[in-house]
C-alpha cells in the first residue's frame, strides 16, 4: 500500500515537467463565464458599473504600456466615482428601474466620470512631481558627498583624492 500525500520521485538529475499554465482562450471563456453569471444574477449592477465604468475601458484601450499605469490610475479613482452608487444600488431597489434612475441623474454621471477624469489629472500630474523631487534627493547626496569629500581631504591630505595608476 503507497503512501498517500507524498509527491511522485524522479531519478536523479531527470527534469520534471513545468506546471501547465491555463491558456488565453480558456482564461477568456472563464472570464465570460462569470460576466453571464453575473448578467443573470446582478442584470442592474452589471448595467450601472458598465456605464459608470466606461472611462476605464477607454483607458485600457489607449494604455500602450505593459504596467497599464495609467489603466490603474483611471480605474481606480473611477470606481470610486460609481461605488457609492452601486451601493445606493443595492440597498435600494436593484432593479433595472433603480439603474436608470442614477444613469440618468446628470450629477451621478458627472461625479462618476468626474472621478475618472481626476484620475487622469493624476496620471498626468504625479510624474513629474516624483521626477522633481528624486532631483532634489539626488542633488542634496551629492552636496553632501562633496562636503564630506572636502573635509576629507583637508584631514588626509591632496594624495587622497588623486587617482592611483595601474602597474
Amino acid at each position: 500500500m503507497a503512501k498517500q500525500g507524498r509527491a511522485p520521485v524522479s531519478p536523479k538529475g531527470a527534469k520534471q515537467a513545468p506546471a501547465k499554465k491555463q491558456s488565453a482562450p480558456m482564461t477568456m471563456v472563464g472570464i465570460a463565464a462569470a460576466l453571464v453569471g453575473l448578467v443573470v444574477v446582478a442584470l442592474p449592477t452589471v448595467t450601472l458599473m458598465f456605464i459608470g465604468l466606461l472611462p476605464t475601458v477607454v483607458a485600457y484601450v489607449i494604455d500602450r504600456s505593459p504596467q497599464k499605469y495609467a489603466t490603474f490610475c483611471v480605474g481606480g479613482m473611477n470606481f470610486c466615482g460609481v461605488f457609492p452608487y452601486v451601493l445606493d444600488l443595492w440597498r435600494g431597489a436593484h432593479t433595472m428601474a433603480g439603474a436608470f434612475k442614477f444613469l440618468t441623474n446628470a450629477f451621478a454621471l458627472l461625479l462618476m466620470y468626474g472621478s475618472a477624469a481626476f484620475g487622469w489629472a493624476l496620471f498626468a500630474a504625479i510624474p513629474p512631481v516624483v521626477v522633481a523631487v528624486l532631483t532634489v534627493i539626488s542633488q542634496r547626496r551629492v552636496s553632501t558627498l562633496r562636503t564630506n569629500q572636502r573635509r576629507i581631504i583637508e584631514e588626509w591630505g591632496e594624495d587622497v583624492a588623486k587617482v592611483m595608476g595601474k602597474g
